[in-house]
């Protein structure tokens, strides 16, 4: 099973940056695992919220092809404790999934085309956090799944 990771612009904060970067690196030793940015929207500011969803989505939508799952970062997903969703993504990977597609969406979240075209919503948290925290946080709960799925010692009860 691969894992993409799609997000909407770049990041911007350096140690928010290294943050990804080192759980990036953890992650190669598990399983396959790519990030893609999206670009921010040209004159974003002169757009409309629905219409910056709607060409963000499009973007988004490019992205994925059949036979992916798509899973969504989203405050009204699922939440889960981190050995729940170890035990989330070990059936996904037992199921002989071939691409779980997870986003981030831009800051107004995503446009209706994308909720209909997703798996999945996920919700790391009741809280808000930035999208570019929300990067850090996910990579790095995606590799304390691993180690969870592998009975390593990183996460502790």
């Amino acid at each position: 099973m691969k894992i993409l990771l799609l997000t909407i612009g770049n990041t911007d904060k350096a140690y928010i940056r290294e943050g990804i970067d080192d759980y990036i690196k953890r992650l190669y030793y598990y399983i396959p695992f790519e990030t893609k940015v999206i670009p921010d929207l040209k004159n974003r500011s002169t757009l409309s919220v629905e219409l910056q969803k709607e060409k963000e989505g499009q973007m988004i939508l490019n992205q994925v092809v059949t036979g992916d799952i798509l899973i969504l970062l989203d405050e009204r997903g699922t939440e889960f404790s981190s050995v729940e969703f170890s035990k989330w993504m070990e059936k996904k990977m037992i199921a002989g999934t071939r691409q779980l597609v997870f986003v981030i969406g831009g800051p107004y979240g995503f446009s209706k085309s994308v909720y209909e075209r997703s798996d999945f919503k996920i919700s790391l948290s009741q809280l808000t956090f930035s999208h570019q925290m929300v990067r850090m946080i996910f990579v790095e709960q995606l590799y304390r799944a691993m180690t969870i799925i592998k009975n390593e010692p990183y996460h502790h009860e």
